[in-house]
């Protein structure tokens, strides 16, 4: 039966507009609705004299990112705070927007609540872009009269998360970068320049040195393989994000294993703590019961191993327990976040403690992420010299042997 409404509903466009509003000031815009006419007497309903209206043309634009969401929640929140009333508040925002994806979005949601509904409802209608934590924040804002003040840390909750997540990337994205690098210039070395020296030796009669012998095997070994090698490791890959997206068991083991790398492991680990923490934080201090928040505490965490020790900690809580006696029984959170709970919840202040804790974790975050990047630059120079130079040293001996015997 959804489905048949769903079918039967119109297809809608974006008309862009100019006219006189209400104070005889020329004004633009974009809105959207199925036909022109639809479009005229919902403008004519906010009080816009309408002189120009013309369809635009569909344009693809980019995706809609995470940090798109959370430039429109700061926007949305900070003209809520200013009193724009919230349709305006939408217009605005779209027409300032340069990505037509999001242009439209905002115009579909905007469509949804002039309609009658609720804002909650019209963001759960794109479960792509709004999670359940974000709809039951903006619920809970709507109920309790104050949706400027949850929208106001909700952009603060999607810019620290956004901000964590960009400094794991930024502390992964150079090493991958380099060995990548490396390898190609290391197959190009084996499949082109090595053969060549190959067919110079042949013509010395002498014997070649064992390590000149090994890396000319090696040579071999990727010239003949090279498709296999190359096919394999991109199938890998492939496979592995594949696998890693479709498949929660291998979701849950590539989380597992990413926890117990050495120093990623660890950074990626606060990282986690520091959402986790965040996230209870932000739905607690909204009203939301315990037992609830925990709900959208697990998927916000990023990590499946979190992700099934919250849903195991919901359930004693649920039960009586208190939420540190729960914490404790995953062993996968610190003494000091324990600590702070404990105290959070014999002082009542329990949004304000997991506050701090994700303070304090993302500022080790940014710590640690400094510490790496430092301390990579020069393993990584160390590592490409000993492999670069390695393989021109094991080429040259036999040069430097024949030399010596003819000196």
């Amino acid at each position: 039966m959804a489905n048949a409404q769903a079918m039967k509903q119109p297809p809608q466009y974006n008309w862009a507009w100019e006219g006189k509003g209400r104070d005889g000031k020329v004004v633009r815009g974009e809105i959207r609705a199925e036909s022109e006419a639809v479009a005229k007497m919902q403008l004519r309903r906010q009080g816009v004299l309408v002189h120009k209206i013309a369809r635009q043309r569909a344009k693809l634009g980019r995706s809609i990112s995470e940090k798109d969401v959370a430039l429109f929640t700061r926007q949305l929140s900070t003209m809520m705070k200013a009193g724009v009333p919230l349709l305006q508040a939408f217009d605005i925002t779209a027409r300032g927007h340069n990505n037509p994806r999001m242009v439209k979005l905002l115009l579909d949601i905007r469509a949804d609540v002039e309609s009658g509904t609720a804002l909650s409802a019209a963001f759960r209608k794109h479960p792509l872009y709004f999670d359940a934590l974000f709809c039951n924040l903006i619920a809970a804002g709507e109920t309790g009269g104050v949706l400027d003040a949850l929208l106001d840390k909700l952009a603060t909750y999607k810019e620290k998360t956004l901000a964590i997540k960009g400094k794991i990337k930024s502390a992964l994205i150079y090493p991958t970068a380099i060995i990548g690098t490396a390898f190609i210039i290391t197959a190009v070395i084996m499949i082109y320049v090595i053969p060549a020296f190959k067919d110079l030796f042949s013509s010395f009669g002498a014997d070649l040195p064992a390590p000149t012998l090994f890396v000319i095997w090696l040579s071999d070994f990727f010239v003949e393989w090279w498709w296999l090698i190359f096919g394999g490791l991109i199938g890998g890959i492939f496979g592995g994000v594949f696998a890693f997206k479709r498949s929660p068991a291998a979701h849950r083991a590539m989380d597992r294993f990413i926890l117990k790398v050495p120093v990623i492991g660890e950074i990626v680990r606060k990282a986690t703590i520091a959402r986790w923490t965040r996230t209870l934080a932000t739905l607690f201090t909204a009203g939301v019961p315990l037992v609830e928040a925990l709900d959208s505490v697990g998927g916000a965490s990023g990590n499946q191993v979190y992700s099934d020790a919250t849903q195991k900690i919901r359930t004693e809580v649920s039960t009586g327990s208190s939420l540190t006696f729960a914490m404790g029984k995953s062993e996968l959170f610190p003494n000091m976040v324990m600590q702070m709970t404990a105290i959070g919840e014999e002082s009542g202040s329990l949004d304000s403690m997991l506050e701090k804790v994700a303070d304090f974790y993302e500022e080790e975050v940014d710590n640690a992420v400094a510490a790496l990047s430092s301390l990579l630059e020069p393993l990584i120079m160390v590592v490409l010299g000993v492999l670069i130079g390695g393989l021109v040293v094991a080429m040259y001996l036999p040069i430097f042997k024949m030399g010596q015997v003819v000196g």
